[in-house]
């Protein structure tokens, strides 16, 4: 693996501890802005507001710019927007710093897959991208419990600095390992648009919806769960989302090289295995020993949707992949929305604070019905360049680092070996 995946994944670092620190400084920020902590709880939404609204406006924007240039003025961007942050004087416009934190995020991200993809051999593309989505877990580990830390003894301006520090590392890094890729002559708007219009992609995204949103479902009230069934302290809870994180990492480990192989049932086994999980998480919660361990291998099999998902939707996108590897993010971020509320409707309605994990079950198994139709649908089509970069079907000297980029589409119909990652 080159080493400009370690500048993405830098990259991804900085992007996981901003997204999630502010929900373990909530009651500082709360106390600094002089707002009760239920309202400043809407930061997490208007950061998750910036990435669903940032991620196609910025990529499209974006559409002409060559890779490594966006690369560098998206993170400028974040650079700027975690510095307002930190430096922003009251809750309105703590809100709108949040939110031009956010805007970057799925751009980069996006941009930052279709980079990974083309930096390695064939047959390899999915575990660049699972690298660089490295940096997103190894945050939870890390970065976020770092931050919180930070925020909580010296302030929470100084978590959103360190952020913006961690900002102008990737910068540098990205500035100085990750090689210049032109655009092609088909790049534009109207081109990435047009991709977009693929029912795969729609499908796709809707799967990352829906399936993820059991994730989130119950992610969101990991704590109360954590602290009310299972009878932790509230001062552990921080490293229970660490090892959540550790499940998180060995998973997107071996989602890699699985989707390399087989990217469709890489997909179903992750869904199949998540709703199982979030069952088994029902009755283990109120055990210290099984819940520990049934909350890192959730952690573990949610990374089993992520990196497929992401490869599926660049295939699927064929010449234009970028807009579409952002739009997965801003899928995310509604799963995550969506997956809160309906969490927090069964919990409002009475039925206990286990019952998420039961909402995130159903929506689980409604995902794989999503991803099954969606590869019923695709049986016999054509296969995609992006796909034939990652199948393992070049040969001889040029399938080396960076040989994906520029290799001409492969034609007729996919085969059905174990290296297909579409079926």
């Amino acid at each position: 693996m080159p080493l400009a995946l370690l500048a993405l994944a830098v990259v991804a670092f900085g992007i996981g501890t901003t997204e999630f620190v502010t929900m373990g400084l909530l009651p500082q920020i709360a106390d600094g802005v002089g707002v009760s902590v239920p309202h400043a709880g809407n930061l997490v939404s208007a950061y998750a507001l910036g990435v669903v609204v940032g991620a196609p406006l910025l990529t499209g924007i974006g559409a002409r710019i060559p890779h490594k240039r966006l690369l560098l003025l998206l993170s400028g961007l974040f650079i700027v927007g975690n510095t307002a942050s930190a430096l922003a004087p009251n809750f309105g416009l703590l809100f709108a710093a949040r939110v031009l934190a956010g805007l970057p995020h799925g751009a980069l991200f996006g941009v930052g897959a279709v980079v990974a993809s083309r930096l390695v051999a064939p047959g390899r593309a999915a575990r660049a991208v699972a690298t660089m989505f490295l940096g997103l877990t190894v945050a939870n580990i890390v970065g976020v419990p770092a931050g919180t830390a930070l925020g909580q003894q010296f302030g929470w301006r100084y978590a959103y600095f360190a952020v913006a520090v961690i900002g102008l590392i990737a910068f540098a890094a990205l500035a100085f390992l990750v090689p210049h890729q032109p655009r092609g002559t088909q790049s534009g708007i109207r081109h990435e648009l047009r991709a977009m219009g693929n029912r795969q992609i729609a499908l796709g995204l809707i799967t990352a919806v829906v399936g993820f949103g059991g994730f989130f479902a119950v992610y969101s009230y990991l704590v109360p769960m954590l602290t009310h069934l299972t009878g932790l302290a509230d001062s552990s809870t921080t490293w229970v989302l660490a090892l959540y994180g550790v499940g998180m990492t060995l998973g997107t480990l071996v989602a890699g090289p699985l989707t390399d192989r087989a990217l469709r049932p890489t997909l179903y086994a992750g869904l199949v295995l998540l709703a199982g999980a979030l069952v088994t998480f029902y009755f283990t919660v109120h055990s210290t020993v099984p819940a520990l361990i049934t909350i890192a291998f959730i952690g573990a099999v949610g990374s089993l949707i992520t990196t497929p998902v992401q490869m599926l939707l660049m295939a699927k996108a064929e010449n234009a992949p970028t807009m579409a590897a952002a739009s997965n993010h801003s899928a995310f971020n509604l799963a995550n929305a969506g997956g809160a509320w309906l969490g927090g409707l069964v919990i409002s309605a009475g039925w206990g604070w286990a019952s998420p994990t039961l909402v995130g079950a159903v929506l689980a198994m409604a995902g794989l019905g999503l991803a099954i139709t969606g590869g019923v649908l695709d049986r016999g089509s054509r296969r995609s360049p992006v796909v034939a970069r990652s199948a393992g079907t070049a040969t001889g000297p040029g399938a080396g680092a960076g040989a994906g980029a520029g290799r001409p589409p492969a034609q007729g119909r996919e085969p059905q070996d174990a290296q297909e990652p579409t079926r």
